[in-house]
């Protein structure tokens, strides 16, 4: 099937719908995508029927230019009026994996770092989610750190970084948060609710995909304590603990003990630990 100019024409992208979009996009990535989700569903239903018209033997009293044109015109119609409710599941399937979190881990959690929507969207943008996502979790973070000793900015800055800023959590079956802002995998010793999503693994400096159990979280402020846990009481991140308010040690020492399999994590990490210093 392809598209035709026709076929174009009836996404209804007009000069002032396209700078609708655009403007949505600055104020609401999230509704712009799906906006525009539910705008190719439209296009797509009208070619599905333009099709079926098409396969339909052409004969008859009331098969003729005019007639054509406004059937054209009703199936127009119908795909809009079909896109605009609940749809055929085509939008909602779009805006899921277009959103989808892509996650990374060994042993503990994941790798890949970088923020969902940067180079997309004006930095300014970019500042005000990372500040409010800073905003958000920095008193967990606090509480944390004070049970644990570890300096509440570099686990903010970890939350930042394994999460995309918070854009690309991980999400339960049903579609809500796990809350699970650090990529701690479900061992054989968790007890709670699981989220079971695919993640990326580097093998030898290859990225692979598999799906992974992670662990799910009631809140927030549980996730930080069971992130400051498990490195508190995990042996092998002994020399993490001892990096103090170093961004840089924090974040090689990590990188050295296996938290995640991505070669170039310490790096990315230190990155965004400072980004989180100038945010807080």
């Amino acid at each position: 099937m392809t598209i035709s100019t026709n076929d174009i024409g009836s996404l209804a992208l007009d000069s002032q719908s396209l700078e609708k979009l655009r403007l949505q996009a600055k104020q609401s990535p999230d509704k712009a995508l799906k906006g525009a989700a539910q705008q190719f569903e439209q296009v797509f239903l009208n070619m599905m029927l333009k099709s079926m018209r098409e396969a339909t033997p052409q004969e008859g009293m009331f098969d003729n230019d005019q007639t054509k044109m406004f059937t054209g015109m009703l199936d127009q119609q119908l795909a809009q009026s079909m896109s605009s409710g609940q749809g055929v599941g085509l939008a909602e399937v779009m805006v899921r994996q277009l959103s989808h979190s892509s996650l990374n881990a060994v042993g503990v959690p994941k790798a890949d770092s970088t923020p969902v929507l940067k180079g997309s969207i004006p930095s300014a943008y970019n500042e005000n989610f990372q500040q409010d996502f800073v905003k958000k979790l920095m008193p967990h973070a606090q509480q944390a750190s004070a049970e644990t000793g570890i300096p509440a900015h570099l686990m903010v800055g970890q939350a930042a970084l394994e999460s995309g800023w918070g854009r690309r959590e991980i999400k339960m079956p049903d579609g809500t948060n796990s809350h699970n802002l650090f990529g701690i995998k479900a061992g054989p010793s968790w007890n709670g609710k699981i989220a079971e999503v695919t993640t990326t693994e580097y093998h030898n400096g290859l990225a692979n995909k598999q799906v992974e159990k992670f662990r799910a979280y009631g809140s927030y402020a549980e996730a930080f304590k069971d992130y400051a846990n498990t490195l508190s009481n995990n042996p092998r991140y002994a020399e993490v603990l001892k990096q103090g308010n170093s961004s840089h040690g924090f974040a090689n020492a990590l990188q050295k003990a296996g938290y995640a399999t991505d070669p170039q994590y310490g790096e990315k990490l230190t990155k965004v630990i400072n980004s989180v210093n100038t945010l807080a």
